[in-house]
């Protein structure tokens, strides 16, 4: 069994929490934030920044991540004066939420418009509350053309065996970069820049699955909103309307599906199955994260 370390940014740590989130196990280490199981490998997130692989695949899985702690792109690094060109940007949101859909969002943001979306306030979503956020989201639709793209639970369900999460990610940013582009024809952006959650040669590989594959002026960078309106922008309205969903979702079960995936989550979940089983928890959840399982436990506890 081979074994790998690697150390991460507090930013690029909670990728890694995200994407494994769904393979969690069920137990608390200290000074940890995760730890998860992928196929052969166990992975082990800790709080000061290091995450450990162990297993058969473990320095492949360490690999996907080391290529993010450094901007990556078509070309290796961003065109200068990037942050000035027309750009479309593609984020997502709701991975790593064990309640409510995955939303994945592209926007077109040309350069005459850059300003303007500047003085709205427009920014990384997590340095905005949720209360900016929605306050935010109708003054970006006003001006910028975008393409939003919402996989509810049931059908995050359905396709999840075939679709692990990154496959999933890859087919949606390139679905919503192509309807963009089409809106927007004949204009042509002068890149595409994608908030990076895999490595562009894994990006590329998934993207050969697709029927309609967008492949070219693609970048890949973490932290992405940092660099161009446009991707800050995508993910203002991802999360909008992520909390938008999830609301309403509370609304039709009577009570509050919160967001994430920690101890409420199982909690709120064994609450559902008690009252509908797996087919009512899974309109409004993610079976395949360890949240299920956990579920299943607590709800047998209280029958």
């Amino acid at each position: 069994m081979s074994t790998s370390v690697i150390k991460l940014s507090k930013n690029e740590l909670q990728k890694v929490v995200d994407y494994y989130q769904p393979h969690a196990l069920n137990k608390q280490v200290p000074y940890t934030h995760l730890v998860a199981k992928k196929g052969g490998t166990t992975i082990t997130v800790y709080s000061s920044g290091k995450v450990m692989f162990q297993g058969n695949q473990a320095e492949a899985e360490a690999n996907r991540w080391q290529s993010t702690t450094t901007p990556a792109s078509s070309s290796g690094t961003l065109p200068k004066d990037f942050a000035q060109k027309s750009i479309i940007g593609s984020d997502e949101v709701g991975n790593g939420s064990y309640f409510g859909p995955l939303i994945v969002c592209a926007v077109y943001a040309e350069t005459a418009i850059l300003p303007t979306l500047k003085n709205l306030g427009v920014k990384d979503s997590k340095m905005l509350t949720d209360p900016q956020i929605r306050q935010l989201a109708p003054k970006i639709k006003e001006i910028v053309p975008f393409q939003l793209l919402t996989v509810t639970p049931e059908k995050y369900n359905q396709i999840q065996p075939q679709y692990n999460a990154v496959r999933m990610k890859v087919a949606l940013h390139n679905q919503a970069i192509q309807l963009l582009l089409q809106k927007i024809a004949p204009t042509q952006p002068e890149g595409i820049l994608i908030d990076q959650f895999t490595s562009e040669k894994n990006y590329r590989n998934y993207l050969r699955m697709e029927k309609n594959q967008v492949t070219e002026k693609l970048f890949f960078i973490t932290k992405g909103e940092q660099y161009h309106l446009a991707v800050a922008a995508a993910s203002i309205l991802c999360r909008a309307h992520f909390l938008e969903e999830l609301e309403r979702a509370s609304q039709e079960v009577g009570y509050t599906l919160p967001s994430g995936a920690g101890n409420k989550s199982d909690q709120v979940a064994a609450k559902l199955l008690k009252e509908g089983g797996l087919d009512l928890l899974a309109k409004y959840a993610k079976l395949h994260f360890a949240n299920t399982e956990k579920a299943q436990k607590i709800a047998e506890k209280t029958l």
